[in-house]
């Protein structure tokens, strides 16, 4: 799916200059007059980042990240305010914003921010991606293999672990070797780090 640059801005004027801009540059734009706008529309599933005016009439741009924030949606979020202050930029990157700027902004400066928040919605997107499938697969594991597997990322050995769980080292062997056919894991320092993907 391609990815979109969302723009939520309630002044006219500039949503078309920024859409006339991002177009420009081969992008695919969706504006938006304000945020409760924006919020119907948006779904999870469309990768892209946000461009959100901070000060709007109704609902201000914290007040749309908040929204998202509640939702568990995760886009990169650019703030472009008219009067910014440090504070305020503070407080948007503390609730996850990505960048701050202040307007009237120069055209490549605000390309190459987009470009860097798209980039890091791709990442995100991999990373959730990866975790996801991590998790389907510990799934997959039968209780007792995921008893041994837990003992194992924690450094025990399989002697350690047959008497924790009252059975044979080789028992211990066949739930491990069966953990890593499953998982996917190649060696024991990747099964430590799907673990960590696996905890609630």
């Amino acid at each position: 799916m391609n990815q979109t640059v969302f723009v939520v801005d309630d002044d006219d004027a500039m949503r078309d200059a920024l859409a006339q801009l991002l177009e420009t540059a081969d992008l695919q734009v969706e504006a938006h007059a304000d945020g409760p706008a924006f919020l119907a529309a948006f779904e999870a599933n469309r990768p892209g980042c946000l461009l959100l005016d901070m000060a709007m009439p109704g609902m201000t741009g914290f007040e749309v990240q908040a929204a998202l924030n509640a939702r568990g949606l995760t886009i990169p979020i650019i703030f472009l305010t008219g009067h910014g202050d440090i504070p305020m930029a503070v407080q948007a990157v503390q609730a996850g914003a990505v960048d701050f700027l202040e307007k009237p902004i120069q055209g490549a400066a605000l390309l190459e921010r987009v470009q860097r928040a798209l980039a890091l919605d791709q990442e995100w997107r991999h990373t959730l991606g990866r975790t996801q499938a991590i998790r389907q697969r510990y799934a997959s594991l039968t209780s007792r293999e995921r008893e041994c597997m837990a003992l194992a990322v924690s450094g025990h050995t399989s002697k350690e672990i047959a008497r924790d769980l009252g059975i044979s080292p080789r028992t211990v062997e066949v739930h491990r070797t069966h953990v890593m056919h499953k998982m996917g894991a190649a060696n024991m320092a990747e099964l430590v780090n799907m673990a960590a993907c696996c905890k609630p």
